[in-house]
């Protein structure tokens, strides 16, 4: 049996950039090494999970064209946050003002990422996406985290969704945009938040959901095993970004709330990806070595700054960089990974 090719994404805002840096190169050397010059990310990977930067990502990957084919490349996605990223991330001196920097109210207008999202996705929906894929959000009016499925939005409209109102919530990231209010194609409305608040590293997510499907009915390939195990899994997650900025007790020992704003966003994210990844390293302790195939790749911060949300042309060029550096690094890894997608297709 072939393995099933999970691809997950962490959250991270303009630092999206670095995962699509990474996927552009893998896309290319896919097209390099099966000499095809149509190869791409959704047809080398067998399910996608991405949390708010990175379930834009994943939509991206996988949503088609009118002839059932991946209607944007890996380049393409790497070229809309290129270009977009300084446009959804610009605070007009009024907005600036009114929310005294997002303290308030959420530090940026939503006109252009919903202007964005609308021009790229349009009448998309999740049930048309190319391969299995989960993108979690939070409910805020039931308390309870939500998992958008492409699987369960084939089955029923009640869980079908447009691909723009997903990635709108997948954005929704508290401080920085509004919170956003959907409707499922079936007309059920939802009040969601960026599902970076529990699950910024959705591997574990993933990992979870693919124990539960027939991937040879999903797929239709019979060579793909139904309810994988561990190691039945080749699992690829990447960051978007290793912060390591210091908190000093000095200063945040008598700290109030506003104060912690900041350090408690950047410490839950952070540190629900550094968990997932320690847990998973764990589940495959288990397996034989041979079995062993999760690979995490956390790009280094090395000339950029690591705001989620800093925009600015000089800091899009230094995230672009920063990436490019990460692929150098890692080349050997990504290119044995490589390998192995076009292995087990």
């Amino acid at each position: 049996m072939k393995k099933i090719r999970i691809l997950s994404i962490d959250g991270g805002g303009i630092r999206g950039i670095l995962p699509g840096t990474i996927l552009t190169y893998l896309e290319d050397e896919l097209k390099k090494k099966t000499n095809n010059p149509h190869a791409s990310i959704s047809e080398y990977f067998d399910f996608f999970a991405g949390t708010s930067t990175g379930g834009i990502l994943t939509l991206i990957y996988l949503i088609p064209d009118e002839n059932g084919i991946n209607k944007y490349s890996a380049r393409d996605a790497l070229k809309i946050y290129l270009e977009k990223g300084e446009e959804i991330f610009n605070v007009p001196l009024k907005n600036k003002i009114e929310s005294l920097g997002g303290i308030i109210d959420e530090k940026y207008p939503e006109a252009a990422l919903e202007k964005n999202l609308e021009y790229y996705f349009n009448k998309s929906t999740l049930s048309e996406s190319l391969k299995p894929c989960l993108v979690p959000s939070y409910d805020i009016r039931n308390r309870r985290a939500h998992f958008f499925t492409s699987i369960e939005a084939k089955r029923s409209k009640l869980y079908d969704f447009y691909i723009k109102d997903v990635a709108r919530s997948a954005s929704a990231a508290p401080k920085y945009f509004e919170a956003t209010r959907i409707k499922s194609i079936y007309g059920t409305p939802y009040s969601l938040i960026d599902g970076g608040v529990f699950a910024n590293n959705p591997t574990l997510c993933a990992y979870a959901e693919a124990r539960n499907i027939a991937f040879s009915k999903e797929l239709k390939n019979p060579d793909k095993p139904d309810k994988p195990s561990a190691k039945d899994m080749l699992i690829f997650s990447i960051g978007t970004g290793d912060v390591k900025e210091p908190y000093t007790y000095e200063e945040y020992s008598d700290a109030g709330m506003l104060k912690w704003i900041k350090p408690l966003i950047d410490i839950m994210m952070s540190g629900n990806s550094e968990t997932v990844d320690y847990q998973l390293k764990k589940i495959y302790e288990t397996l034989q070595p041979g079995d062993s195939l999760d690979y995490r790749i956390q790009p280094e911060l090395i000339h950029a700054d690591s705001a989620m949300d800093n925009a600015r042309k000089e800091n899009i060029l230094a995230l672009h960089e920063d990436g490019l550096n990460t692929v150098t690094e890692n080349k050997e890894e990504l290119d044995l990974i490589v390998d192995k997608l076009i292995r087990e297709h």
